[in-house]
């Protein structure tokens, strides 16, 4: 039928998607914030996806660029052509660059990355300052498979009130999310499906969770979230009804 020659075609395929999110307790400083979303790289197997994201890149602009996770193509073995991979990629971004590991990733992964100035959030929160004013970038280790994830220890440090971002490989982890007061979280892991029917219909998430947050944009009670399809295939590169994106968030205050 040529659909496996589409669907490798497909794979590098590269979108640039816009999302906007609006909130009430967004401080007004950070009125027009922009994040640049990029997830599922699965690097050293996505090559034709990787030279496309390379190129596209360099014309964006964001204030500020997350990686949530899935950085080698492989669950296991050798890493250093996923590091490689990913130090071309790293040299195309600007300004901070905030990453989480995925359930493809190993922890040992995380010195080189962070040699590359990709700060690693382990379970752990970071500050975003703006005009002397103050939002909360949360990060959880693989609550997929590993299952190491932590949120009451990595919201923690968010004082009440505070508008806050959660970046989680994996989505399935919003109900709790919610109830741990984020804002927003920005995920990935179920490529949307990748090999898709028509209308972008997943034939398999992966995952635990509805369809509706399967992919694109969002809402759990008070929570708004985005999950990425992923810039990268998984075990084979190729994609069907879903082509491959990085996402351009800004935020407004409502």
């Amino acid at each position: 039928m040529g659909l496996y020659g589409r669907a490798r075609r497909n794979a590098a395929e590269v979108q640039v998607r816009q999302n906007t999110v609006r909130s009430d307790r967004l401080p007004k400083g950070f009125d027009g914030f922009t994040i640049l979303h990029v997830s599922d790289m699965h690097v050293d197997i996505s090559e034709g996806a990787m030279r496309n994201l390379s190129k596209i890149l360099p014309g964006l602009k964001y204030d500020i660029c997350v990686l949530t996770g899935d950085y080698r193509g492989k669950t296991f073995g050798p890493f250093d052509a996923a590091l490689n991979g990913l130090a071309e990629v790293r040299s195309r971004l600007t300004g901070p660059v905030y990453g989480v590991l995925g359930n493809h990733d190993t922890i040992c992964m995380v010195p080189g990355m962070e040699s590359m100035r990709i700060r690693m959030l382990i379970n752990e929160t970071e500050q975003l300052v703006r005009q002397g004013e103050r939002i909360y970038l949360a990060g959880i280790d693989d609550a997929h498979f590993y299952r190491v994830d932590n949120i009451e220890k990595a919201a923690s440090d968010i004082p009440d009130g505070a508008f806050s971002i959660l970046l989680s490989h994996t989505p399935e982890i919003y109900r709790q999310a919610a109830h741990a007061g984020f804002d927003l979280l920005l995920g990935g892991h179920t490529h949307g499906g990748q090999i898709c029917l028509p209308g972008a219909i997943p034939i398999t998430l992966g995952s635990v969770l509805p369809h509706r947050i399967g992919s694109g944009p969002w809402r759990y009670h008070d929570m708004t979230g985005y999950t990425s399809v992923g810039v990268g295939s998984s075990i084979l590169p190729v994609r069907l009804n879903c082509l491959p994106e990085i996402t351009l968030h800004r935020l407004e205050r409502a």
